[in-house]
Order: C-alpha cells, then sequence, then structure tokens
C-alpha cells in the first residue's frame, strides 16, 4: 500500500451534501483517484472544525453517531445518512502517537464538516472514520507540530483529511453574492500562494495578513489546514475547489502527496 495523502476540504454550507454540482463533481472524482492511486484507505482519521473542544479528543466508538449540527435546514437534510464505522485500530494509533496529549472522549459523532464532504469522496460509507477535535488551546504553531506528529499515519494506509474553510465569516455573508468578496479573494490567494511555494510560516502567522480578522474572525474552520500542513511537510499541493461564494466562503480546497 502507498503512503497516502494529507486533505484540507472547504466544506462550506451543510447543503452540500445535496448538490450536485462541479464542486461536488470534483469531490467524488478525488474520492476515486485516492483509491486508484493510493488504494482504499484502512481508516480516515479526520479533524473537523466543528469539533472545536477545549482539549485534544479522540473517538474510540465501534459505530459513531452522526451529529446533525445545524437548524433550521429542509427536512431533506437531516434525511442523509452515512452509516460509517469507527476503527479501533486508528484510535489506538493515534494514542502511541500523541500519548498523553490526546484523550478518549465519545460525546461526539461523525458531524456535518465530515459527513457531508464525505458522502461525495466516499459515497458508499465503507471506509471507517475517527475524528479528532480541534483544540482551541492549541495556537497555529503547537497545532502545526501535532500534524507533524500524525504524519506517521499516512506511511500505515491512513488518510488524513482536514475539513474547515481558508475563509470562514457568517456575520459578513453575502446571500446576492454568488463570488468572493475582494477581502476573501485576498486572503485566500494569499493563503494559496503560501502554500503552493510551502512558505508553511506565512499561514502559521496568518494574523499578519490585513484580511485576516475578516476572513478569519474565529479559528476553528482554519485550524485544521494547519494540522495537514504539519502533516504533510515540504509536500506539493495539488488544488481543487477553489470557489469563493456568498462573499465571505472559501471553498478551497487541497490534495497533498497525490
Amino acid at each position: 500500500m502507498k503512503k497516502m495523502p494529507a486533505v484540507f476540504v472547504g466544506h462550506g454550507d451543510p447543503m452540500l451534501a445535496l448538490k450536485i454540482n462541479e464542486m461536488t463533481e470534483t469531490l467524488k472524482n478525488i474520492g476515486k483517484d485516492i483509491i486508484k492511486n493510493h488504494g482504499e484507505p484502512k481508516a480516515i482519521l479526520c479533524i473537523s472544525a466543528h469539533w472545536y473542544t477545549k482539549d485534544t479528543f479522540i473517538q474510540s466508538a465501534e459505530v459513531p453517531i452522526q451529529i446533525y449540527d445545524m437548524f433550521g435546514f429542509p427536512k431533506k437534510l437531516y434525511e442523509v445518512k452515512y452509516p460509517v464505522k469507527g476503527s479501533k485500530d486508528l484510535t489506538t494509533e493515534v494514542e502511541k502517537i500523541l500519548g498523553s496529549e490526546v484523550k478518549i472522549n465519545d460525546d461526539w459523532g461523525i458531524d456535518h464538516g465530515t459527513w457531508t464532504v464525505f458522502f461525495h469522496m466516499f459515497p458508499e460509507a465503507r471506509i471507517p472514520v475517527v475524528q479528532l477535535s480541534v483544540n482551541a488551546y492549541l495556537n497555529t504553531e503547537k497545532a502545526y507540530k501535532l500534524g507533524e506528529k500524525l504524519a506517521k499515519l499516512r506511511e500505515k494506509g491512513y488518510l488524513i483529511v482536514g475539513s474547515g474553510n481558508i475563509v470562514h465569516n457568517l456575520r459578513k455573508i453575502e446571500w446576492d453574492n454568488p463570488k468572493g468578496s475582494q477581502e476573501a479573494d485576498l486572503f485566500d490567494n494569499y493563503i494559496l500562494n503560501s502554500v503552493i511555494k510551502r512558505e508553511d510560516e506565512k499561514v502559521i502567522k496568518y494574523e499578519e495578513h490585513e484580511y485576516s480578522n475578516y476572513a478569519v474572525p474565529t479559528p476553528d474552520h482554519f485550524m485544521p489546514l494547519l494540522y495537514i500542513l504539519g502533516a504533510s511537510q515540504g509536500e506539493k499541493p495539488y488544488i481543487f475547489n477553489e470557489i469563493r461564494e456568498l462573499g465571505s466562503l472559501s471553498m478551497t480546497s487541497y490534495i497533498f502527496g497525490m
């Protein structure tokens, strides 16, 4: 089995699960390409922005519950099922790597930052999924270093996926704007160029950009990118779904090691 890639996916609106468009077709093709070129992952470690906690937690549930952690959407969205199993082996591997830095916590489950994306990437729900929480007490540099430690999972057949958004400001949503605002465009391109050149330090210090407060009013959706950059140090990205919508959302996504 080849070394698995590491992926950062912009997940955006939960309605992503029900959409059939260029973006979801790309997700579907990315999933197929991973399996074609690297074999089917033994399991997926997913770092979702929506499990934002005061510590680093890993799940151990044999069958994690599917969480509908969103409100006010059409009934059809709450009927989407993604019945994956957990992976005891992956949980154990993460515990070995992180030691006292991680704790078991099964209070959460598979949230919409995970299942809306994997519903398209891996529609058969055959690959086990384990979520790792985004630790609110880690700064960007520590999140990056934790990602570095997790990199060895890729050698053992595990896919690592971070799910969030480079630009995520719900207070600045422009419902009549199908593209990005000037601020979103400038920040997203700044991060994109930094990732292409693997100038990771610029991403770690993203707050130095003039529009960082606009793009990242809270760090939860940005942080998964730091874990993925740490887990793919020095590798060049393949960029997909380079799309900004509703003014202040970026769907720009990266895969490393493909």
